[in-house]
């Protein structure tokens, strides 16, 4: 017997597989909430994209404005007309959570911190956000300042993925920086050896909201909480989504791209026969116990008409779990099988006018195969 989820005491939550991007346990997960400091994981994604496009650099040294050094809330304790090394300042950003070093971030990327929004909007259209919109590169509390549990889990597998020398100081556990040591707030890094980021977040607006990326054998999970009433009940809760989803589910390659599965008859070419195989590699994540009723149905015609090119798609398989259908992709030719000469066709033609075809009910011409 399936254990039922366990109750998750947060505004919004979200449990989503890294790999296939399956929402496995959500509550209110489109909801727009106020994210705090997750913004941060947007701030650090536009630096770190700036830094792979050349455009800034990790020793960058950075002229601190009094306007970043005034930023009020959590600090890195820089100092106003000071220069400090990028790196540095995204260590402050990322470990630290400090306002003051996100805004020295932005106005070193963009300039000035409206227009380092502006790049954070369009970054967020650009990876598939679709409930969030920043005004600040801090978190704190604006009305027209809000991210879904969702989005705020797309990001961070985004950031994971196409950055992932950067996502590492996500699992640093303190920086030092003006002689004040201050360690990540993650406190998951130090409970759970599986755990390698993300970010923690709180204002009075916000409550208090973790994200937590963690990775067991193959499988990466990861949890987004908003909304907590403390920092302990958003640790909390978030080991409960983990432990649960690392207990009950499993991503597992169900078919791989090019894998057979059989010959197809072909007419009028050099060959009775071509293989048939899979389009597109089907992965997914499901409970564990449905693996067990797993199938498929091949949907083609029973015939083909040389020639036949290597690659062209002829029909399509659906994968089902149990009666439900979880994925259709496109059946392809695995070889190819050249026209057969003049007298070769006539002799296939009298042949065809006698030969018992069964077709598929669905398909009663033959094939045409589409490279």
């Amino acid at each position: 017997m399936l254990p039922p989820p366990p109750p998750i005491a947060a505004s919004g939550y979200v449990l989503m597989d890294a790999e296939t991007h399956s929402i496995l346990l959500e509550k209110n997960s489109r909801e727009k909430l106020p994210p705090a400091s997750l913004t941060k994981i947007m701030t650090s994604y536009v630096a770190a994209a700036e830094i792979a496009a050349g455009a800034v650099s990790m020793d960058d040294e950075v002229l601190v404005s009094e306007n970043a050094w005034r930023a009020i809330g959590s600090r890195m304790f820089i100092d106003p007309n000071s220069k400090v090394s990028f790196s540095d300042l995204l260590r402050g950003v990322i470990i630290q959570s400090g306002n003051d070093a996100s805004v020295a971030v932005a106005e070193h990327v963009a300039g000035a911190e409206p227009q380092f929004a502006m790049m954070m909007n369009a970054t967020g259209k650009a990876i598939g956000l679709e409930d969030s919109h920043f005004v600040n590169s801090t978190g704190l509390p604006d009305p027209d300042h809000y991210m879904s549990a969702r989005d705020v889990a797309i990001l961070s597998d985004a950031l994971i993925n196409d950055y992932p020398d950067h996502y590492k100081i996500y699992a640093e556990r303190e920086f030092e920086y003006n002689n004040i040591k201050q360690p990540n707030r993650n406190r998951l890094l130090a409970l759970d050896p599986s755990v390698d980021g993300v970010k923690t977040g709180y204002t009075e607006e916000a409550g208090y909201c973790l994200a937590v990326s963690a990775k067991r054998d193959d499988m990466r999970l990861i949890s987004v909480v908003m909304g907590a009433e403390s920092a302990a009940v958003r640790t909390t809760e978030t080991r409960k989504l983990l432990s649960y989803g690392f207990r009950n589910y499993r991503t597992q390659v169900l078919y791989s791209h090019g894998e057979s599965m059989g010959n197809l008859r072909v007419w009028f070419g050099t060959s009775e026969n071509v293989a048939i195989g899979i389009g597109e590699t089907v992965k997914t994540t499901m409970l564990q116990r449905r693996f067990n009723d797993v199938s498929h149905k091949l949907n083609m015609p029973s015939f083909l008409e040389a020639p036949v090119k290597s690659g062209s798609r002829i029909g399509e398989m659906q994968v089902f779990a149990g009666n439900e259908l979880i994925a259709s992709v496109p059946l392809i030719t695995l070889g190819s099988v050249q026209e057969k000469g003049f007298f070769g066709r006539v002799w296939d033609s009298v042949l065809f006018m006698f030969e018992d075809i069964e077709e598929n009910p669905a398909d009663s011409a033959p094939g045409n195969a589409e490279s």
